[in-house]
């Protein structure tokens, strides 16, 4: 059995990257979405080891300290990681793999794991993003007023990325992240 492709997907709030990893892992059976670490508080629809993998903070220090985890970072006083075992479990049981994380972490990872593919969806334009933070119309104006303080830090790296694309349509989106991951196989082949 082939080693499956590790696949970050990293780009600003907003610009839809779950909407169209949940389209991508739809049409392709063969691809697992990582499940994060967290230490925040389950919220009352999420389960144990489906939507997280819940630890204290001190659980979450020690396996920092273990090198048990790929990347992690600190948002909102709560941390969050990637799990090592669990990643390369997936990626030996011939997995696809991808991983929705902030720039940080896809540095962090690149570094780890340098055959990773990294994805850098970005927005049309700045507009656009600004566009769709407020439409979601779930959060505050100061919630939304830092996302997009963050995004212009988060725009400003996708250089470091193999990958960037455009997020006009979802559907086109979906068929360009596609193609890149066939793409890649067929290198690896």
């Amino acid at each position: 059995m082939k080693k499956g492709l590790l696949i970050v997907c990293s780009g600003p709030s907003g610009v839809g990257k779950g909407t169209v990893l949940a389209k991508v892992l739809k049409k392709n059976p063969n691809m697992q979405y990582s499940i994060s670490i967290t230490t925040r508080e389950p919220r009352s629809d999420e389960v144990e080891g489906i939507n997280y993998f819940f630890k204290s903070k001190v659980e979450f220090l020690k396996m920092i300290d273990a090198d048990e985890v790929l990347e992690y970072a600190e948002v909102f006083d709560n941390f969050y990681a990637t799990p090592k075992a669990y990643v390369e479990e997936k990626l030996h049981e011939g997995k696809d793999v991808v991983l929705e994380i902030d720039v940080q972490g896809a540095m962090q990872i690149k570094e780890k794991m340098p055959e990773a593919v990294l994805i850098f969806l970005a927005p049309p334009s700045f507009e656009e993003l600004e566009r769709r933070l407020r439409g979601r119309a779930s959060e505050s104006i100061e919630v939304i007023s830092r996302r997009l303080q963050d995004a212009h830090g988060e725009l400003a790296q996708q250089d470091k990325y193999d990958y960037v694309i455009v997020n006009k349509t979802v559907d086109e989106t979906v068929k360009e992240f596609m193609a890149i991951v066939e793409k890649e196989k067929e290198k690896r082949k």
